[in-house]
């Protein structure tokens, strides 16, 4: 079973890239091909949620030898062909009354995507297309979909799975928005703490001609020569930037001995 190698995995549904002629349409989907009986046999699962959030599953086995064999389930085809028609593609046809039912056609995409392309009868005896496209997914989880899937039936189980999976689904998100919501937080936190040291280490460089007082509001200007000096005297008191070459801020000195801005240049202006 080499050539199916590319097509075992757990793929999940992309409901927005699919097209419906047929049947509910899915919110949320899972399609599974595994290898079973020494690699000679493949077993599909479907699990599908629909749209009012009813949960369906479907499982069939499949021997892709191009041998038409009984199918399980009498009750929607009588026989089943299976075949690999290369690295790529694999095709089951269905048979009732010796008649074609159904085809499902498997592709591998270019772009690594499963397309599985479902060609019927209604009914109404009408045909349609559906075609569903999938991206494997790196972990399994426990529901999927197929809306044209062979031996689709609602399961008691598969409803109570799907409201606990909603629940956890809910509650995983909450807890995760409020670690984001802490992440920011902290990040904001540790944003104004560096804003503030290199305030500090800036104000620490400059000429100070007295001793500042905690929680006492001073006033940082640029000198001419480049160098930096604490002032007691605020701008609008010198008339502007006074004897130095630009105001850059109004600074208040913390119980920390950092410095936090309180009224900057543009402020003034």
């Amino acid at each position: 079973m080499v050539q199916a190698y590319n097509f075992l995995a757990s793929w999940q549904l992309f409901p927005e890239k699919c097209d419906f002629q047929n049947g509910l349409t899915p919110k949320s989907g899972n399609y599974k091909i595994e290898s079973v009986k020494n690699g000679h046999n493949l077993l599909i699962s479907i699990n599908w949620v629909s749209i009012e959030n009813e949960a369906f599953y479907s499982q069939y086995e499949i021997v892709p030898d191009d041998t038409i064999r009984p199918f399980d389930n009498q009750e929607i085809a009588d026989s089943i062909q299976a075949s690999i028609v290369n690295a790529s593609t694999i095709r089951c046809v269905f048979f009732k009354e010796d008649k074609s039912i159904l085809t499902v056609t498997h592709e591998i995409l270019s772009n690594g995507y499963l397309r599985i392309t479902q060609e019927g009868f209604n009914k109404e005896a009408a045909s349609f297309t559906n075609i569903e496209i999938y991206h494997k997914q790196m972990s399994v989880l426990p529901y999927a979909s197929s809306v044209g899937s062979v031996a689709i039936r609602p399961t008691k189980e598969g409803v109570i799975k799907h409201k606990a999976l909603s629940a956890m689904e809910d509650q995983t998100n909450m807890q995760l928005n409020q670690i984001r919501q802490q992440i920011e937080l902290l990040a904001k936190q540790a944003q104004e703490i560096r804003k503030r040291k290199e305030l500090s280490l800036m104000i620490y460089e400059a000429k100070l001609s007295f001793k500042p007082q905690i929680g006492q509001v001073y006033h940082l200007y640029e000198k001419r020569d480049h160098t930096h000096i604490l002032s007691l005297v605020a701008p609008q008191e010198w008339g502007g930037a006074g004897p130095f070459k630009q105001f850059l801020s109004s600074v208040q000195l913390l119980a920390d001995h950092t410095w936090i801005e309180v009224g900057s240049a543009a402020a003034f202006q």
